[in-house]
């Protein structure tokens, strides 16, 4: 995702100091060439990582990420990768990549080791002696099973292997995804077939599958590099509209920043307004909505500020100073996403033309976990905090999140490797979760498009076969009734024990419980 930046004219605040590119051709032959007997001094290759590192979590112990390093480097030394660069800059690559979203040690540990005992003559057993349980099983759950045994179900099978993994420690599917990002980054060296194939398991599997776990920093740059490679006609044409986009004169999204800026110091709210790049996906979807393109689609507005009060202060100053676009609200801070996304959406008017702006408003923590998702809410064993801590089901446990348990348990039902294969990217394919509510204020989190068949099925398991119809915001509705975001759904129950669904209700039902 390209990087938040500031409009023109914004006052000047101080910001710490941005690291230096990473060169990581320089870091890999540091890494070989350097000494690794060291002492307690950390090897200067994965200095960049420490640094990260250390943003998030000033007081870690940095001793498992140094003993982690020299395994690693030792057991891939002479390891090239298909670019020509020493293996050992993956799993640096792959780690500071986890490391700039936050994640605490023990997964970092785990990263710089997740290719050990699939390339390496380390084992599982060796890992776990010298790293402890949670790093010998973080690692066992990313190791991908071999081709010689399984064939052409290799595939299907690891990743089987890596949701079930996922189930019991979500920080197996965080080590995962950034992999991929960074064998994405380096997908140009690859033949054309593969990349496509790649390519496009990336697409119906792993982008999904980030979007579901909140890490949206890693979905939008893996959308990005998809999208590339399986339509770089339309890449290259996104591109030319960016370059034109900047080379413009005028900024609208600038001249309006700077606009909230003095409304909110009028009103003294103290807020950072920042800009938000459209990426190119992103951006390739308003194009096909929108021909041409105006100034103010290239991008949107960030609020950030302290506290839950000061987000819905600032909505109230943006609707009554600013000319609001009512149908582009939304409040996701009320009810949450099932990914743990929480903020304001909504649109301002520019009076000069009618271009529209829309604004995004959350505190800084927030932000912090609509970068990172499950990624930012760090060891899934330690108590959650009060941030971490809501009234809703799917994030008390953000470990073991609704749509996951549905994974889980339908693929026990789909032993043959290519039944499970095809269901896993039908199911990931519905790209977004719909919260509906109960009557007596409780949630169910379902796939988009999803039915009162699916409601009743997903609140009563079996006990739905005796649903005889519900009522959608307080009117009658058909169990065939499709469901939005946010409706309230009451489920009208008969009392016969015995009873059975109707026949009618397959062809209504879109959840594998259903």
């Amino acid at each position: 995702m390209p990087p938040a930046t500031t409009g023109a004219g914004a006052p000047s605040a101080p910001r710490r100091k941005a690291r230096p590119r990473i060169d990581l051709r320089r870091l890999g032959r540091a890494a070989l060439l350097g000494s690794t007997a060291r002492g307690r001094q950390l090897p200067d290759a994965i200095g960049h990582v420490v640094e990260a590192h250390r943003a998030h979590h000033p007081d870690a112990d940095l001793d498992p990420l140094r003993r982690a390093y020299v395994l690693a480097e030792s057991s891939h030394r002479g390891q090239m990768r298909k670019s020509g660069e020493p293996y050992i800059t993956h799993p640096l690559a792959v780690t500071l990549i986890l490391a700039e979203l936050g994640a605490e040690t023990t997964t970092l540990t785990a990263s710089l080791l997740h290719d050990t005992v699939e390339d390496t003559d380390v084992t599982l057993d060796q890992v776990g002696e010298q790293f402890g349980a949670e790093v010998r099983y973080l690692v066992d759950g990313v190791t991908k099973l071999e081709k010689v045994d399984y064939g052409a179900a290799a595939e299907p099978e690891t990743f089987r292997k890596m949701l079930l993994a996922t189930g019991n420690d979500v920080r197996v599917m965080s080590i995962k995804l950034a992999d991929r990002l960074h064998n994405m980054r380096t997908l140009g060296v690859m033949r054309r077939e593969k990349q496509e194939r790649i390519a496009k398991v990336t697409r119906d599997v792993l982008i999904p599958l980030a979007e579901r776990l909140g890490v949206q920093a890693l979905k939008s740059e893996l959308e990005d590099l998809v999208f590339a490679v399986l339509h770089p006609e339309e890449y290259a044409h996104t591109q030319r509209l960016v370059a034109e986009n900047a080379a413009r004169a005028e900024d609208p999204l600038a001249e309006v920043a700077e606009d909230v800026r003095k409304v909110l110091r009028e009103a003294d709210i103290n807020a950072e307004v920042l800009i938000r790049p459209r990426h190119f996906v992103s951006l390739h979807r308003v194009s096909r909505k929108r021909d041409p393109l105006r100034g103010a689609d290239f991008g949107r507005l960030l609020v950030l500020v302290q506290e839950d009060a000061d987000c819905y202060a600032v909505l109230g100053e943006l609707h009554t100073c600013m000319t609001p676009v009512v149908s582009e609200f939304k409040d996701f801070i009320a009810v949450p996403k099932f990914n743990l996304y929480q903020s304001l959406h909504t649109a301002v008017a520019r009076p000069q033309d009618g271009q529209v702006v829309e604004v995004l408003v959350r505190t800084h923590q927030m932000h912090k976990v609509a970068e990172a998702g499950v990624v930012a809410l760090g060891n899934p064993y330690a108590q959650p905090t009060e941030d971490q801590s809501t009234g809703d089901g799917e994030r008390v446990d953000p470990t073991r999140p609704g749509w996951l348990s549905r994974l889980l348990d339908w693929q026990r039902g789909a032993p043959d490797p290519d039944t499970f294969w095809s269901t896993l990217r039908e199911d990931l394919a519905q790209d977004r979760e719909i919260t509906v509510f109960r009557p007596d204020g409780g949630t169910l989190g379902l796939p988009d498009g999803a039915t009162c068949v699916d409601a009743a099925y997903a609140q009563y398991g079996e006990d739905a076969h005796a649903a005889m119809g519900a009522r959608v915001n307080g009117r009658l509705a058909t169990m065939s009734t499709v469901l939005r975001d946010g409706d309230t759904v009451q489920l009208l129950m008969g009392q016969d024990p015995a009873s059975e669904p109707s026949r009618e209700w397959l062809e209504h039902a879109r959840t594998p419980a259903a």
